[in-house]
Protein backbone atom coordinates (compact mmCIF):
# COMPACT_ATOMS: atom_id res chain seq x y z
CA UNK A 1 0.00 0.00 0.00
CA UNK A 2 1.81 3.45 -0.55
CA UNK A 3 2.00 6.07 1.71
CA UNK A 4 -0.38 8.31 0.24
CA UNK A 5 -3.22 5.66 0.35
CA UNK A 6 -2.06 4.74 4.12
CA UNK A 7 -1.68 9.02 4.97
CA UNK A 8 -5.64 9.11 3.63
CA UNK A 9 -6.82 6.24 5.32
CA UNK A 10 -5.49 7.46 8.52
CA UNK A 11 -6.72 11.16 7.89
CA UNK A 12 -10.38 9.47 7.20
CA UNK A 13 -10.00 7.26 10.34
CA UNK A 14 -9.73 10.63 12.49
CA UNK A 15 -12.17 12.55 10.71
CA UNK A 16 -14.90 9.97 10.96
CA UNK A 17 -13.77 9.75 14.75
CA UNK A 18 -14.06 13.31 14.73
CA UNK A 19 -17.79 13.72 13.05
CA UNK A 20 -18.57 10.57 15.76
CA UNK A 21 -17.74 13.13 18.66
CA UNK A 22 -19.44 16.60 17.03
CA UNK A 23 -22.97 15.72 19.00
CA UNK A 24 -20.98 15.28 22.56
CA UNK A 25 -18.79 18.27 21.47
CA UNK A 26 -21.76 19.99 20.65
CA UNK A 27 -23.66 19.10 24.28
CA UNK A 28 -20.79 19.71 26.51
CA UNK A 29 -20.21 23.54 24.44
CA UNK A 30 -23.62 23.76 25.84
CA UNK A 31 -23.72 22.69 29.28
CA UNK A 32 -20.21 24.44 30.16
CA UNK A 33 -21.46 27.62 28.96
CA UNK A 34 -24.34 27.53 31.74
CA UNK A 35 -22.21 25.96 34.06
CA UNK A 36 -19.29 28.81 34.45
CA UNK A 37 -22.06 31.78 33.54
CA UNK A 38 -23.91 30.01 37.12
CA UNK A 39 -20.65 29.93 38.93
CA UNK A 40 -19.87 32.99 38.26
CA UNK A 41 -23.32 34.29 39.61
CA UNK A 42 -23.26 32.37 42.48
CA UNK A 43 -20.44 33.69 44.12
CA UNK A 44 -22.18 37.49 43.90
CA UNK A 45 -24.90 35.55 46.55
CA UNK A 46 -22.70 33.50 48.97
CA UNK A 47 -19.18 33.49 50.78
CA UNK A 48 -19.09 29.88 50.72
CA UNK A 49 -18.39 26.98 49.15
CA UNK A 50 -20.33 24.69 47.43
CA UNK A 51 -20.43 21.40 45.73
CA UNK A 52 -22.99 22.34 43.45
CA UNK A 53 -21.68 25.23 42.10
CA UNK A 54 -18.17 25.02 42.73
CA UNK A 55 -17.44 21.60 42.89
CA UNK A 56 -19.09 19.80 40.17
CA UNK A 57 -18.70 22.95 37.42
CA UNK A 58 -15.16 22.90 37.93
CA UNK A 59 -14.89 19.37 37.70
CA UNK A 60 -16.58 19.44 34.27
CA UNK A 61 -14.58 22.20 33.12
CA UNK A 62 -11.03 20.90 34.23
CA UNK A 63 -12.55 17.67 32.22
CA UNK A 64 -13.11 19.43 28.92
CA UNK A 65 -9.73 21.43 29.48
CA UNK A 66 -7.63 18.13 29.51
CA UNK A 67 -9.67 16.84 26.51
CA UNK A 68 -8.95 20.19 24.56
CA UNK A 69 -12.16 22.50 24.63
CA UNK A 70 -11.63 25.61 25.61
CA UNK A 71 -12.80 26.80 28.78
CA UNK A 72 -12.97 30.18 30.77
CA UNK A 73 -9.59 30.23 31.97
CA UNK A 74 -10.13 33.73 34.43
CA UNK A 75 -13.19 31.89 35.49
CA UNK A 76 -11.86 28.95 36.41
CA UNK A 77 -8.97 30.46 38.31
CA UNK A 78 -11.35 32.35 40.45
CA UNK A 79 -13.31 29.42 41.37
CA UNK A 80 -10.52 28.14 42.87
CA UNK A 81 -9.45 31.25 44.85
CA UNK A 82 -12.67 31.52 45.84
CA UNK A 83 -12.93 27.96 47.02
CA UNK A 84 -9.19 28.51 48.71
CA UNK A 85 -10.26 31.50 50.16
CA UNK A 86 -13.60 29.87 52.02
CA UNK A 87 -10.81 27.35 53.18
CA UNK A 88 -8.55 29.63 54.91
CA UNK A 89 -11.16 31.72 56.68
CA UNK A 90 -11.83 28.38 58.42
CA UNK A 91 -8.26 27.70 59.16
CA UNK A 92 -8.13 28.20 62.73
CA UNK A 93 -11.09 25.62 62.87
CA UNK A 94 -9.48 23.27 60.78
CA UNK A 95 -6.74 22.84 63.06
CA UNK A 96 -8.83 22.33 66.52
CA UNK A 97 -10.88 20.06 64.49
CA UNK A 98 -14.02 21.96 64.40
CA UNK A 99 -14.32 22.28 60.79
CA UNK A 100 -17.56 23.81 59.05
CA UNK A 101 -20.99 23.79 57.96
CA UNK A 102 -21.28 20.34 55.88
CA UNK A 103 -18.04 19.33 57.63
CA UNK A 104 -15.88 16.24 55.70
CA UNK A 105 -18.39 16.29 52.31
CA UNK A 106 -18.00 20.53 52.37
CA UNK A 107 -13.83 19.96 52.88
CA UNK A 108 -13.47 17.05 50.68
CA UNK A 109 -15.18 18.45 47.62
CA UNK A 110 -13.48 21.69 47.84
CA UNK A 111 -10.06 20.20 48.32
CA UNK A 112 -10.73 18.09 44.88
CA UNK A 113 -11.90 21.58 43.20
CA UNK A 114 -8.63 22.86 44.12
CA UNK A 115 -6.66 19.48 43.15
CA UNK A 116 -8.21 19.13 39.78
CA UNK A 117 -7.36 22.79 39.40
CA UNK A 118 -3.61 21.99 40.05
CA UNK A 119 -3.71 24.50 43.33
CA UNK A 120 -0.51 23.48 45.30
CA UNK A 121 -0.67 22.75 48.93
CA UNK A 122 -0.60 24.80 51.25
CA UNK A 123 -0.58 25.51 55.42
CA UNK A 124 -4.57 25.48 54.65
CA UNK A 125 -4.75 22.29 52.97
CA UNK A 126 -2.37 20.76 55.79
CA UNK A 127 -4.87 22.62 58.08
CA UNK A 128 -7.68 20.45 56.50
CA UNK A 129 -5.64 17.39 56.75
CA UNK A 130 -5.21 17.79 60.32
CA UNK A 131 -8.84 17.98 60.66
CA UNK A 132 -9.89 14.87 58.78
CA UNK A 133 -7.30 12.57 60.36
CA UNK A 134 -9.15 14.03 63.59
CA UNK A 135 -12.67 13.91 62.44
CA UNK A 136 -14.80 10.26 63.30
CA UNK A 137 -10.91 9.39 64.39
CA UNK A 138 -12.86 6.47 66.34
CA UNK A 139 -14.29 4.70 63.36
CA UNK A 140 -13.15 3.22 60.60
CA UNK A 141 -15.26 5.39 57.76
CA UNK A 142 -16.38 8.91 58.06
CA UNK A 143 -19.94 9.99 58.16
CA UNK A 144 -22.04 13.12 56.69
CA UNK A 145 -23.95 15.04 59.03
CA UNK A 146 -26.43 16.31 57.05
CA UNK A 147 -29.23 14.30 55.19
CA UNK A 148 -29.30 15.99 51.87
CA UNK A 149 -29.73 13.16 49.67
CA UNK A 150 -28.20 12.04 47.39
CA UNK A 151 -24.93 13.87 47.61
CA UNK A 152 -24.89 14.64 51.17
CA UNK A 153 -26.02 11.91 52.80
CA UNK A 154 -24.09 8.47 52.15
CA UNK A 155 -21.23 7.27 53.93
CA UNK A 156 -19.48 5.70 50.88
CA UNK A 157 -19.35 9.70 49.23
CA UNK A 158 -18.33 11.41 52.82
CA UNK A 159 -15.56 8.27 53.11
CA UNK A 160 -14.04 8.62 49.46
CA UNK A 161 -14.50 12.58 49.83
CA UNK A 162 -11.71 12.12 52.89
CA UNK A 163 -9.71 9.30 51.26
CA UNK A 164 -9.32 11.61 48.44
CA UNK A 165 -8.52 14.82 50.52
CA UNK A 166 -5.60 12.97 52.43
CA UNK A 167 -4.46 11.05 49.34
CA UNK A 168 -3.83 14.34 46.93
CA UNK A 169 -3.07 16.64 50.13
CA UNK A 170 -0.57 14.33 52.52
CA UNK A 171 1.47 15.95 55.31
CA UNK A 172 4.77 13.90 55.03
CA UNK A 173 4.52 14.43 58.80
CA UNK A 174 1.34 12.68 58.78
CA UNK A 175 1.77 9.69 56.94
CA UNK A 176 1.61 6.38 59.41
CA UNK A 177 -2.03 8.34 61.08
CA UNK A 178 -2.99 8.53 57.31
CA UNK A 179 -1.67 4.69 56.57
CA UNK A 180 -4.00 3.65 59.44
CA UNK A 181 -7.02 5.69 58.57
CA UNK A 182 -6.64 4.36 54.94
CA UNK A 183 -6.66 0.50 56.23
CA UNK A 184 -9.52 1.17 58.42
CA UNK A 185 -11.44 2.50 55.17
CA UNK A 186 -10.85 -0.06 53.15
CA UNK A 187 -11.59 -2.30 55.63
CA UNK A 188 -15.06 -0.67 56.12
CA UNK A 189 -15.16 -0.34 52.31
CA UNK A 190 -14.72 -4.16 51.51
CA UNK A 191 -17.69 -4.96 54.47
CA UNK A 192 -20.18 -2.69 53.94
CA UNK A 193 -23.13 -2.98 51.55
CA UNK A 194 -24.26 -0.45 49.26
CA UNK A 195 -28.06 0.53 49.43
CA UNK A 196 -28.48 2.72 46.78
CA UNK A 197 -26.39 4.24 43.25
CA UNK A 198 -24.75 6.86 45.33
CA UNK A 199 -23.49 4.31 47.55
CA UNK A 200 -22.54 2.12 44.98
CA UNK A 201 -20.60 4.82 43.06
CA UNK A 202 -18.75 6.23 45.88
CA UNK A 203 -17.85 2.61 46.96
CA UNK A 204 -16.40 2.31 43.77
CA UNK A 205 -14.09 5.36 44.15
CA UNK A 206 -13.55 4.17 47.71
CA UNK A 207 -12.12 0.86 46.48
CA UNK A 208 -9.89 2.11 43.67
CA UNK A 209 -8.45 5.35 46.64
CA UNK A 210 -7.82 2.34 49.20
CA UNK A 211 -5.89 0.02 46.40
CA UNK A 212 -8.53 -3.23 47.03
CA UNK A 213 -7.89 -5.92 45.02
CA UNK A 214 -8.82 -6.17 41.33
CA UNK A 215 -11.76 -8.53 42.35
CA UNK A 216 -13.04 -6.52 44.98
CA UNK A 217 -13.04 -3.70 42.27
CA UNK A 218 -14.59 -5.43 39.70
CA UNK A 219 -17.80 -6.92 42.02
CA UNK A 220 -18.24 -3.32 42.69
CA UNK A 221 -17.93 -2.21 39.11
CA UNK A 222 -20.22 -4.85 38.21
CA UNK A 223 -22.78 -4.21 40.88
CA UNK A 224 -23.38 -0.52 40.04
CA UNK A 225 -23.37 -1.64 35.68
CA UNK A 226 -26.09 -4.51 36.77
CA UNK A 227 -28.13 -1.76 37.47
CA UNK A 228 -28.45 0.35 34.55
CA UNK A 229 -32.27 0.89 33.25
CA UNK A 230 -33.74 -0.19 29.84
CA UNK A 231 -33.51 3.32 28.88
CA UNK A 232 -30.03 3.53 29.23
CA UNK A 233 -29.55 5.85 32.53
CA UNK A 234 -29.48 4.78 36.48
CA UNK A 235 -31.98 6.49 38.95
CA UNK A 236 -30.82 7.46 42.41
CA UNK A 237 -33.18 4.98 44.04
CA UNK A 238 -35.32 1.86 42.58
CA UNK A 239 -38.72 3.83 42.90
CA UNK A 240 -37.53 6.88 40.83
CA UNK A 241 -36.51 7.25 37.58
CA UNK A 242 -33.23 7.68 35.79
CA UNK A 243 -31.72 11.05 35.96
CA UNK A 244 -28.66 12.99 34.77
CA UNK A 245 -27.03 13.18 38.21
CA UNK A 246 -27.78 9.19 38.77
CA UNK A 247 -26.26 8.44 35.57
CA UNK A 248 -23.45 10.92 34.93
CA UNK A 249 -22.04 10.04 38.29
CA UNK A 250 -22.06 6.11 37.66
CA UNK A 251 -20.45 6.53 34.35
CA UNK A 252 -17.68 8.70 35.37
CA UNK A 253 -16.89 6.19 38.08
CA UNK A 254 -17.26 3.27 35.59
CA UNK A 255 -14.82 4.40 33.64
CA UNK A 256 -12.32 6.32 36.11
CA UNK A 257 -12.53 3.49 38.73
CA UNK A 258 -13.85 0.59 37.31
CA UNK A 259 -11.54 1.42 34.31
CA UNK A 260 -14.88 0.27 31.89
CA UNK A 261 -13.91 2.06 28.19
CA UNK A 262 -16.02 4.70 26.83
CA UNK A 263 -17.03 2.21 24.12
CA UNK A 264 -18.39 -0.60 26.29
CA UNK A 265 -22.10 -0.65 25.10
CA UNK A 266 -23.18 -0.01 29.11
CA UNK A 267 -21.19 3.61 28.34
CA UNK A 268 -23.00 4.06 24.87
CA UNK A 269 -26.49 3.39 26.49
CA UNK A 270 -25.39 5.83 29.41
CA UNK A 271 -24.34 8.63 26.77
CA UNK A 272 -27.17 8.53 24.67
CA UNK A 273 -29.11 8.46 27.27
CA UNK A 274 -27.63 12.12 28.32
CA UNK A 275 -27.99 13.29 24.79
CA UNK A 276 -31.62 12.75 24.49
CA UNK A 277 -32.27 14.55 28.58
CA UNK A 278 -30.27 17.57 27.44
CA UNK A 279 -32.15 20.53 27.42
CA UNK A 280 -31.63 23.29 24.63
CA UNK A 281 -30.38 25.64 27.18
CA UNK A 282 -27.37 23.00 27.78
CA UNK A 283 -28.43 22.07 31.56
CA UNK A 284 -30.34 18.58 32.81
CA UNK A 285 -33.04 18.99 34.91
CA UNK A 286 -33.05 16.80 38.37
CA UNK A 287 -35.82 17.15 40.46
CA UNK A 288 -34.92 17.73 44.62
CA UNK A 289 -35.79 15.67 47.31
CA UNK A 290 -33.59 17.13 49.98
CA UNK A 291 -35.44 19.48 52.39
CA UNK A 292 -34.47 23.17 51.57
CA UNK A 293 -32.79 24.73 54.70
CA UNK A 294 -31.38 28.04 53.15
CA UNK A 295 -32.98 31.29 51.81
CA UNK A 296 -33.78 31.10 48.37
CA UNK A 297 -32.03 32.60 45.74
CA UNK A 298 -31.26 32.54 41.68
CA UNK A 299 -27.33 31.22 40.94
CA UNK A 300 -28.08 31.80 37.63
CA UNK A 301 -28.49 27.87 37.00
CA UNK A 302 -32.50 27.79 35.85
CA UNK A 303 -35.05 24.93 37.02
CA UNK A 304 -35.67 27.07 40.73
CA UNK A 305 -35.68 25.09 43.34
CA UNK A 306 -34.49 22.35 41.60
CA UNK A 307 -31.04 24.79 40.82
CA UNK A 308 -28.72 23.18 43.09
CA UNK A 309 -28.89 19.40 42.36
CA UNK A 310 -29.66 20.22 38.83
CA UNK A 311 -26.44 22.12 38.42
CA UNK A 312 -24.21 19.21 39.99
CA UNK A 313 -26.01 16.78 37.56
CA UNK A 314 -25.25 19.06 34.71
CA UNK A 315 -21.64 18.62 35.93
CA UNK A 316 -21.73 14.91 36.59
CA UNK A 317 -23.17 14.61 33.33
CA UNK A 318 -20.90 16.79 31.13
CA UNK A 319 -17.98 15.15 32.41
CA UNK A 320 -19.42 11.53 31.73
CA UNK A 321 -19.87 12.95 27.98
CA UNK A 322 -16.04 14.91 27.81
CA UNK A 323 -14.31 11.50 28.85
CA UNK A 324 -15.85 9.80 25.90
CA UNK A 325 -13.69 12.50 23.86
CA UNK A 326 -9.84 10.89 22.46
CA UNK A 327 -7.38 13.46 24.54
CA UNK A 328 -5.61 12.42 21.05
CA UNK A 329 -8.21 14.49 19.03
CA UNK A 330 -7.44 17.94 20.77
CA UNK A 331 -8.30 20.73 18.68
Amino acid sequence: MSRCVVAFAVSFLVLQSSVAHEPVRGAIGKSLAIMQSSAAEYTKHRKCFSCHNQALPVLAITTAKSRGIAVDEKELERQLKFTADFLAKNRENYQMGKGQGGQVDTVGYALMTLHVGGWKGDDTTAAVVAYLLQRDAKRDNWLPVSQRPPSEASQFTTTFLALNALKNYADPGKQKEIDERFAKAKKWLLATKAKDTEDRVFRLFGLKAVRADKEAIASAKDELAKSQRDDGGWSQLEKLESDAYATGSALVALHQAGGLATKDEVYQRGAKFLLKTQLADGSWHVKSRSKPFQTYFESGFPHGKDQFISSAATGWATMALTLMLDKSLKR
